[in-house]
């Protein structure tokens, strides 16, 4: 009798299909690159071509999993405000259009979770690597202040954190995104 409950048990496990593990989250938290224009109007200009994304020197333009369009992963690959923007130069749709320097660039902001921060203890390693100069350490508090005009959103200061920190302290939140939790 045993031999006939185990082979019932072996074909009824038999038919359980297993779970496949759910797709991983779409991501929300990425850029669009240097120049881009505002979201609707930058989703009607652009045609997908992947131009930007060729002439990118460090490869932090990639095409977004769902819909193809140009977006930067800051915490993979931020963007290196390169001098002569080939991104911007390669669009011929006018989905990214001409800066007057890297600090005109709006991808997004740097925000601090104070709390993971170690600026406090020393480490400065996010601002001597900015490149616009947005941040800098509040001696009195001793925390880490992002000067909200001068950010640009590239993610450099993340990839820094990232490096030399075990708690990611900075990650820039991607102007779209703040858009809409101020309105």
């Amino acid at each position: 009798m045993s031999v006939a409950r185990t082979a019932q048990e072996f074909a009824r496990h038999q038919e359980i299909v297993p779970e496949q593990p759910a797709p991983p989250p779409v991501r929300t938290d990425w850029l669009r690159p240097p120049g881009a224009v505002d979201e609707t109007l930058f989703l009607e200009r652009c045609t997908q071509c992947g131009d930007c994304a060729k002439v990118c020197p460090y490869g932090s333009i990639t095409s977004h999993p769902q819909n193809g369009t140009p977006v930067i992963f800051a915490d993979r690959m931020p963007c290196y405000l390169c001098e002569d923007v080939p991104c911007i130069a390669a669009c011929a749709t006018e989905a990214l259009l001409p800066v007057e320097g890297r600090e005109q660039i709006r991808m997004g902001l740097a925000v601090v979770s104070h709390r993971v921060c170690t600026a406090g203890q020393g480490c400065h390693a996010c601002a001597s690597k900015c490149p616009t100069d947005a941040l800098s350490m509040d001696f009195d508090t001793q925390r880490l202040v992002v000067t909200t005009e001068r950010c640009v959103g590239c993610g450099l200061c993340e990839q820094v954190c990232r490096t030399v920190n075990d708690h990611v302290a900075i990650r820039v939140t991607p102007f779209r995104l703040l858009a809409q939790m101020l309105s």
